[in-house]
């Protein structure tokens, strides 16, 4: 198994936790997080043993090149400043057809001050029936730059990794613009996914909000994504598009 595209991604962010100083600190919740503020007292003390919770909801409809798109994306976490359980969905829905949908279940750990180790399970629905073992970081880089790095073990025995990162920019204290990156990667060609080894998948793109409330945010976002490298190729041969920019309007929820 050819592993040195994951690997050579993953190394990119494996230092990224030295920057901060090891202690029984608090990871921030991203999407409360104000760029430039200072630690809260909980956050310099922490909470102890008491339990929390914070997750997001955002739901848009849009279109891209082969017609209307609508999706939805879903994390957040409960447990304690040291123990979470984290939970992630994401999906896609075009032309009336479910074509993409996950459902992620992690433990989520505190190693060190903003940043989480990560170990579960996560079951795609679509485009195929796969559940895959995952395991990966969580965390804020230096200038606030909202970073996951996670890897799949599927039960074919398939390996890949994605990588994300985001960062808001304030306007005004409502007014939000939030570019963002992913990318995906796989270490063998996986056929019956149309999937080849390298790097497989990426995008591009920025969300722009206004937060009514802290809670409640309507949005627009653009954003470009297109496959990589032997996927692309695939996708040719098989008449497919390898890129497409898509245009939508969405609503965010936190509670």
């Amino acid at each position: 198994m050819d592993t040195k595209y994951i690997l050579t991604a993953l190394m990119l962010f494996s230092a990224i936790p030295a920057y901060a100083q090891d202690h029984s600190g608090h990871m921030p919740t991203p999407e409360i997080k104000v760029p430039g503020s200072k630690p809260s007292e909980s956050e310099q003390h922490g909470h102890g043993s008491q339990i929390f919770h914070a997750f997001r909801l955002e739901t848009q409809y849009g279109a891209g090149s082969e017609g209307p798109i609508a999706s939805w994306g879903f994390d957040g976490w409960i447990g304690s400043d040291e123990n979470k359980i984290a939970l992630k969905s994401e999906g896609e829905n075009s032309e009336g057809e479910l074509e993409k949908a996950e459902f992620w279940a992690l433990y989520s750990r505190n190693v060190s001050t903003f940043w989480d180790l990560q170990a579960g399970i996560r079951h795609d629905t679509q485009p195929q029936s796969t559940t895959y073992f995952v395991f990966g970081t969580e965390g804020l880089a230096p200038y606030f730059f909202e970073t996951e790095a996670h890897l799949f073990l599927s039960e074919d025995g398939d390996l890949s990794a994605r990588i994300s990162q985001e960062n808001d920019f304030l306007i005004t204290q409502r007014f939000i613009l939030q570019p963002y990156a992913e990318i995906e990667l796989s270490a063998q060609d996986i056929p019956e996914k149309a999937i080849g080894a390298g790097f497989t998948h990426g995008e591009i793109g920025l969300q722009t909000r206004y937060e009514i409330t802290r809670k409640f945010a309507p949005y627009v976002d653009f954003r470009y994504e297109r496959k990589l490298g032997e996927t692309s190729s695939i996708a040719k041969d098989e008449g497919e598009d390898n890129d497409d920019f898509i245009a939508a309007i969405g609503l965010r929820l936190m509670f």
